[in-house]
């Protein structure tokens, strides 16, 4: 017997019929996939056994008072809220459904919130991080300078990965030292192009016509001679972290990330920052100013003679 029909077992039958039932809608009508199907049981599982402590024994009998104290409960016992609301969510569609089913007369997951989840800070790479991840010298290999070029292009303009992939070889304007680029909502912005980037990018079109198809427009090509993939990006990049001994897992965000985290940190100007992101609202790059605040901290922790801790040893001159 498996862990989620073991889980299932455990039950009151009345409930578990119903989750029973409603997998089976998940795996029919909305065609999710096992692992998905198996989250959402695993969930539903766990909340159920905690409501039959609360006193449900079956489902059209449940109680928003009941939601509530379940969500209460979970986070005492020191559930993030990120998982509280994931939680909420598996209990809220598993209502709904019973709600279309005439099984419920109303979602009492409703209505119900969870604390308030802290916005997590992006991670980047530190500057001495970001030049040994570029430090790709191999210039034979037109797949170690692509790979080159298109992180030295996403660190020096903060591409995004679907961005990047997106570009085209008409898409650079090299004597320019100037990018175009299609962000979010098919907005259009001209970005800079660093000097490291340009070296590299000048590197790679002269090897690309040994990988290029045809009349391929893409800049950035795949051994299979067309455009290359989102996906083969992250696992190009996430190689290279390795190859590079890096010790944190590198992906496109964090390029993008490190580009925005080092700007702000040299400049300070956040407007600017904004414009190069391409950010719609000003709000959304504003959480880079927590990341070079915690920078600011660190620097400040280590370096002011009134902040340094004192040793055991050491004692206040009044």
């Amino acid at each position: 017997m498996t862990a989620s029909a073991e889980g299932l077992a455990s039950l009151p039958p009345a409930l578990a019929q119903d989750l029973d039932d409603f997998l089976e809608y998940l795996r029919v009508e909305r065609q999710l996939s096992r692992h998905t199907r198996s989250n959402y049981l695993s969930h539903l599982i766990a909340m159920t056994s905690q409501l039959v402590d609360l006193g449900l024994s079956h489902w059209p009998a449940l109680e928003a008072s009941q939601v509530r104290s379940l969500m209460s409960r979970m986070h005492k016992g020191g559930l993030a809220p990120r998982s509280l609301a994931t939680k909420l969510s598996a209990l809220r569609s598993f209502c709904d459904w019973q709600v279309r089913q005439g099984r419920l007369i109303a979602n009492p997951a409703r209505g119900i919130s969870t604390p308030k989840q802290g916005r997590p800070l992006p991670k980047n790479l530190d500057v001495d991080e970001m030049y040994q991840l570029l430090n790709i010298t191999d210039e034979q290999d037109p797949l170690a300078v692509r790979d080159r070029a298109i992180m030295e292009l996403m660190y020096s303009s903060g591409l995004r990965l679907a961005e990047l992939v997106g570009l085209d070889v008409i898409d650079l304007r090299l004597d320019d030292r100037q990018l175009r680029v299609v962000g979010k909502g098919s907005r259009e912005r001209v970005l800079p192009i660093g000097r490291m980037a340009l070296e590299w990018l000048h590197k790679w079109l002269a090897m690309r016509p040994l990988l290029v198809a045809g009349e391929e427009p893409a800049l950035f090509v795949s051994r299979q001679r067309r455009r290359i993939s989102a996906r083969s990006v992250q696992m190009r990049l996430d190689g290279w972290g390795s190859k590079q001994a890096l010790d944190s897992h590198v992906h496109p965000h964090k390029l993008r990330h490190s580009f925005a985290t080092h700007m702000l940190e040299s400049s300070g100007d956040l407007r600017a920052v904004q414009e190069l992101l391409g950010h719609a609202n000003l709000s959304t790059t504003q959480i880079y100013t927590h990341l070079d605040f915690q920078h600011l901290a660190k620097v400040y922790d280590g370096a002011h003679p009134r902040a340094k801790r004192r040793g055991a040893g050491d004692e206040e001159q009044e």
